[in-house]
């Protein structure tokens, strides 16, 4: 499908709608104040220790009081941690500043964090992991009131019931979430990849149905990372339990290798029958390259 153009009344609207939340958005891109720059990065790069990573930080506006209350020597945990807290907090506020397609677009980006934190939880409780550690490796953008019951369900029937049916993600379910087996690693992942298959649909749909640059620049996204995933896919069920069927049951039909190149990853055997299925698309980038 081609993006479909953008409306003259919403142009007219825009200032009313979406007007604050893009002059925000454009004071992060301000050099110095926001989104580091390339100079920031040169000189990042430069840096040999992470204090001198913290010090270099702190003379961009918008990291200035970063790192000020951590004590040396600094951990790589600790600056993860804090470049998450920092992107969570911006990501929020445009958030709760956000109303009608802008704010669904915000609520889609989430979804995602939402699908690994669920898989994340369910995969620990496989594990006997504890409870509130599982917690604390999710990602905040993705939590939800209910994430914590996760731990006690045993099936994808009891996990759909207790906890997803109340979620966002209960619009992405599907038969998967009726059976009664408990989890194994194999169920888990056919569970993960089922909710990204129905999110990415759904999301590409979303952002077509928009129009404008939201259309073209959110469709060449989505269709790469159902590429991408399509290809994971294939790589990782390769001399495993899981059947061609049931594989191609995972793939999503949108990206630059839907449909032929999808038919022929359904098909593949080996890591060189991947290659030449992602070879169909002229227009996809080489093998080599992709993110696996």
């Amino acid at each position: 499908s081609r993006p479909r153009p953008v409306k003259m009344e919403a142009m007219i609207t825009f200032n009313k709608d979406d007007g604050y939340a893009e002059a925000v958005v454009r004071g992060f891109k301000t050099q110095g104040a926001g989104i580091l720059g390339p100079d920031t990065y040169s000189n990042l790069g430069q840096c040999e220790t992470l204090d001198d990573l913290k010090m270099n930080l702190q003379t961009n506006e918008g990291y200035a009081g970063f790192l000020q209350n951590e004590s040396s020597p600094i951990s790589t945990m600790t600056i993860s941690e804090k470049c998450t807290e920092k992107l969570v907090e911006e990501f929020n506020y445009i958030r709760c500043n956000a109303s009608g397609s802008l704010a669904q677009f915000l609520d889609y980006i989430t979804y995602g964090y939402m699908i690994d934190n669920v898989i994340l939880l369910l995969t620990g409780t496989l594990h006997e992991r504890d409870t509130r550690e599982l917690l604390e490796k999710c990602h905040p953008l993705g939590k939800f009131q209910s994430l914590a019951t996760l731990a006690i369900t045993s099936n994808a029937k009891d996990a759909y019931k207790l906890v997803l049916v109340d979620t966002p993600l209960a619009a992405y379910m599907s038969m998967n979430f009726n059976e009664a087996a408990d989890f194994t690693e194999l169920n888990i992942e056919v569970i993960r990849n089922t909710l990204y298959k129905a999110y990415l649909e759904d999301f590409y749909k979303f952002c077509l149905s928009l129009g404008g640059a939201t259309a073209s620049v959110m469709g060449e996204i989505l269709r790469f990372e159902a590429d991408r995933r399509a290809i994971n896919i294939t790589i990782n069920s390769l001399d495993t339990e899981l059947r061609k069927e049931e594989r191609e049951e995972l793939y999503c039909s949108l990206g630059d290798l839907f449909p032929e190149g999808i038919w022929k990853l359904g098909k593949a055997e080996s890591v060189d029958q991947v290659r030449a299925a992602c070879e169909v698309s002229m227009s996809h980038i080489p093998y080599e390259s992709c993110p696996i």
